[in-house]
């Protein structure tokens, strides 16, 4: 078992309205991922992913590409430290 780590997530571009949230939380199932992913006022989406620093940083990745109708234009990531406070991962609004 890795180092558990926190990523807080913004994903910019065409990321609301094509699937994106649903996608993150089935990506997440396979990376073994805790946390929360939403809508923002500004188009944008943001996430926070919790676990093994491997698993992490697959979903930080996979933010990059998104969902097969998404088109992701930058992802910030912003390491933090790490909670525990999650024990599953779900679509917030």
């Amino acid at each position: 078992m890795g180092d558990k780590v926190r990523a807080h997530v913004i994903v910019s571009g065409r990321v609301q309205g094509v699937f994106f949230r649903a996608e993150t939380r089935r990506a997440t199932q396979d990376n073994d991922v805790f946390g929360w992913v939403r809508n923002t006022d500004d188009g944008k989406v943001e996430a926070v992913f919790e676990g093994d620093e491997a698993d992490v940083k697959a979903m930080t990745e996979w933010c990059r590409e998104g969902s097969s109708h998404s088109k992701v234009k930058d992802v910030d990531v912003e390491w933090e430290t790490y909670s525990g406070d999650f024990s599953g991962f779900e679509i917030t609004y």
